[in-house]
C-alpha cells in the first residue's frame, strides 16, 4: 500500500514537472507552437528554389550580367506586391513573436525575388491554445492589371536597371501580357534587339525600330527629369493661401484665339513671369493670344521622325499654356516652367529654365527642334528660316526709318528673294545684343508690302505703272520698287547708263495680257505684334483682333510683384486703343521729333522683333 502511494506520488511529481516544462517552453517560444504546416512552395519566375545551392553554386551578391536589356530591369519594381487580407495579430510591445522566419532575399542577376514570398505572411498566426494552430485565412489574388495612378498612356517614364543605367521614354500602350500588367514604352534612343511596337504578330503601337520596350508596369516610374515643378515662390501652404493666386486649370480640346480684348485687360492677366522668363512669356503671348497663324504647331499629329517627347511637349504647350490663356486669360508660372523644363532637357539650347535668353533662341528650341515645324520663310537661295535678321548699313540721311525701308534695303543688299508668300514673317531689327542699336528709333510699318520681295510675282513698272519685265539692281538703289522697269522705260533709263545691267523677270505669259491692262495686285502683310526689350526685360505690344481699327494692348509678365522672397510676379495687360492709329499716321511721314505717348516712345525705341501675318495664306497652311 505504501509502495503504491509512493509510486503515485512520484508519478504526480513527474507529471507536474512535465507540465511545468511545457508551460515554460510555451512562454519561452511565444506564439503558436508547433507551427502550422506550410503550403507547398510555389516557385515563381525570377526566383530560386529554397535549396538552390544544390543546383547553382553562386555567391549571394554576385550578379549575372547579360547584354539583354530585359535581364537588368530593376528588381525591386518588377511586379506589384500582392495584397493580403490576413489580419495582423496584435502583439504587445514587451513580447515579440519568435520563430517567425523573415523571408530570405535571393538575387539571381535577373530579378530579385523573395523565396516563397506568397507563403511568408502565412507564417504569422494568432495565439490560440497550445496544440491547436490556426492558419491565417487564404489570401486574395490581386488583379493582374494594377495601373499606378501617376502613369498612363503618354506619360514620360524611366525604366531602371540593376546596372546603374536608366532608359527613358514615353508610355504608348498599357495592357495585359501573360497575366501581367505591361507597358509598351517608346524609348528615346534605339536599343539593339528591340522592336517597333509589335508583339506576337499584333501591332500594339507604332514607333521606330529598336525603340519599343515591353516591361511590367511596376517597373516604370515617372521620369525624374520632368517631374512637375511646384508653383514658384510658394514656400509653404500658408504662403500660398496668403498670396491667393488665380487658378490655372488644364484646358484640353480646341480653343480658338480671342478676337477682341474684352475683359482681358488688367492685372493678373496674361502669362505670369518667373525667374528670367520674360523672353518666353512675351513671345508666347504674341504668337497665340489673338491670332491662329501659328496654331498648326498645336495640332500637327506626331510623325515617326519626331522625338518620343513630341506629344508631351505639344500637349503642355496647348493644354497648359495656350488654351488656358485663351479661355481664362491667365497662365500661372509653374505651367510655363514645365514647358521650360522640357525645352531645357530635350533641346540643345542651355539655360532655358534660369538664364536670360532671347526670343530667337526660344523659337529655335521649341519650333525648330522639338516641334519640327516647317520653316516660315523659304528663300530663293534655297535657304529656310523661321525669322529674318535685318542686315543693313546705316543711312545717315534717315533718322527714323520704317521696317518697310529696312527690309527692302536688306533684300537688295543680300540679293535674295522669298520663294513664296509666307503665312508669318518674323523680322529682327538691326541691333546687336541688348545694347547696340543701329538706329535709335525704328517705326514698325503697320502694313508690309512684300510684292517686290517675292520671286515670280508680277510687278509694276516704277516709271509708267505698267507690267514690269525687267529688274535693275543698280537703278533700285535702296528701294526694290525703283528697279522694276517695263521694256520702254528700261531702254530710256539705260540709254544714259551703259554700265547698268537689267535682269529679265519671270512672268506667266498666260496672264501677261490681263496684267498689261489691269493694275498689278499688291501683296501686303499685317503687323500684329512687336516684342520690345529694355534693360534685359522683354515686353510685347499685340494687336487685339484683325483690321486697321483693332485696338492694341501692352503686355508685361512682370509688371508688379507681391511679396519679396516668397512673393510672386503679377502680369498685366494694358489697353492702348490709340496705338494703331498713331502707327499708321507716323509711318506716313509724321515729324519724328513730335512728343510721343509713353508706350509709343517705348515701341519705337525698344523694338526688337516684329511679327507680320498673311491671313489669306495662313488659311491654307
Amino acid at each position: 500500500m505504501n509502495n503504491d502511494i509512493g509510486e503515485n506520488s512520484s508519478e504526480n511529481d513527474n507529471n507536474h514537472s512535465r507540465d511545468t516544462q511545457q508551460v515554460d517552453l510555451f512562454n519561452l517560444i511565444g506564439g503558436s507552437w508547433p507551427p502550422a504546416p506550410k503550403e507547398p512552395e510555389k516557385i515563381e519566375y525570377g526566383s530560386l528554389h529554397r535549396n538552390y545551392k544544390g543546383t547553382m553554386q553562386r555567391p549571394q551578391n554576385e550578379r549575372i550580367k547579360s547584354v539583354n536589356l530585359l535581364a537588368h530591369l530593376a528588381p525591386e519594381r518588377r511586379r506589384n506586391k500582392p495584397t493580403y487580407n490576413t489580419p495582423t495579430p496584435s502583439v504587445s510591445e514587451d513580447i515579440q513573436p519568435k520563430m517567425v522566419h523573415e523571408p530570405k532575399k535571393i538575387e539571381t542577376g535577373i530579378l530579385v525575388d523573395i523565396c516563397n514570398a506568397e507563403a511568408a505572411p502565412e507564417e504569422f498566426y494568432d495565439s490560440p491554445a497550445l496544440g491547436s494552430p490556426r492558419a491565417a485565412p487564404p489570401q486574395s489574388k490581386p488583379s493582374p492589371v494594377h495601373v499606378p495612378e501617376d502613369i498612363g498612356v503618354g506619360s514620360l517614364v524611366e525604366v531602371a536597371t540593376d546596372v546603374d543605367q536608366h532608359y527613358y521614354g514615353v508610355v504608348r500602350w498599357i495592357g495585359v501580357i501573360d497575366d501581367t500588367a505591361t507597358a509598351g514604352v517608346e524609348l528615346e534612343q534605339s536599343v539593339c534587339g528591340l522592336g517597333d511596337g509589335s508583339r506576337g504578330g499584333a501591332r500594339l503601337f507604332s514607333c521606330a525600330a529598336g525603340r519599343a520596350l515591353f516591361v511590367p508596369l511596376p517597373l516604370c516610374r515617372r521620369d525624374a527629369r520632368f517631374r512637375d515643378t511646384p508653383p514658384p515662390d510658394h514656400s509653404d501652404a500658408h504662403d500660398a493661401e496668403h498670396f491667393d493666386q488665380p487658378d490655372c486649370p488644364v484646358v484640353p480640346g480646341v480653343v480658338p484665339p480671342l478676337n477682341s480684348l474684352g475683359e482681358l485687360a488688367g492685372k493678373n492677366r496674361g502669362i505670369q513671369g518667373h525667374h528670367n522668363s520674360c523672353y518666353l512669356d512675351a513671345t508666347l503671348f504674341a504668337m497665340f493670344t489673338f491670332t491662329s497663324v501659328f496654331d498648326a504647331l498645336l495640332y500637327r499629329p506626331p510623325e515617326p521622325e519626331d522625338s518620343p517627347h513630341y506629344s508631351e511637349v505639344q500637349r503642355v504647350l496647348r493644354e497648359e499654356i495656350v488654351n488656358p490663356l485663351r479661355k481664362h486669360g491667365y497662365v500661372r508660372a509653374d505651367r510655363v516652367m514645365k514647358l521650360r523644363t522640357l525645352l531645357e532637357r530635350l533641346s540643345d539650347v542651355p539655360g532655358l529654365t534660369s538664364e536670360e535668353k532671347d526670343p530667337e533662341e526660344f523659337l529655335n528650341g521649341l519650333v525648330a527642334q522639338l516641334l519640327r515645324a516647317e520653316p516660315f520663310l523659304k528663300l530663293s537661295s534655297g535657304q529656310e528660316a523661321y525669322c529674318y535678321q535685318l542686315f543693313v548699313e546705316k543711312d545717315e540721311h534717315v533718322s527714323v526709318p520704317t521696317v518697310q525701308q529696312l527690309l527692302e534695303q536688306s533684300f537688295t543688299t543680300s540679293g535674295v528673294k522669298l520663294s513664296e508668300v509666307p503665312a508669318a514673317f518674323i523680322i529682327q531689327m538691326p541691333r546687336f545684343g541688348k545694347q547696340y542699336k543701329l538706329y535709335q528709333k525704328v517705326i514698325p510699318s503697320p502694313l508690309l508690302d512684300v510684292t517686290d520681295l517675292i520671286e515670280g510675282l508680277p510687278r509694276q513698272c516704277t516709271v509708267c505703272g505698267s507690267l514690269a519685265r525687267w529688274e535693275c539692281a543698280a537703278c533700285a538703289g535702296s528701294a526694290l520698287e525703283a528697279g522694276a522697269l517695263c521694256d520702254n522705260c528700261r531702254r530710256v533709263a539705260h540709254a544714259t547708263r551703259p554700265h547698268h545691267k537689267a535682269v529679265p523677270l519671270t512672268i506667266n505669259e498666260e496672264y501677261a495680257n490681263i496684267l498689261e491692262s489691269c493694275p498689278v495686285p499688291r501683296v501686303y502683310m499685317e503687323l500684329f505684334a512687336v516684342l520690345c526689350i529694355e534693360t534685359s526685360h522683354y515686353v510685347a505690344f499685340v494687336k487685339a483682333g484683325v483690321g486697321h481699327d483693332a485696338p492694341w494692348c501692352f503686355f508685361d509678365s512682370m509688371a508688379d510683384r507681391k511679396g519679396e522672397r516668397n512673393g510672386y510676379n503679377i502680369p498685366e495687360i494694358v489697353c492702348i486703343s490709340e496705338l494703331g492709329a498713331w502707327l499708321g499716321e507716323d509711318s506716313r511721314g509724321a515729324p519724328p521729333d513730335r512728343p510721343l505717348p509713353a508706350h509709343a516712345r517705348r515701341l519705337l525705341a525698344d523694338a526688337y522683333m516684329c511679327f507680320y501675318r498673311s491671313p489669306d495664306v495662313a488659311m491654307y497652311r
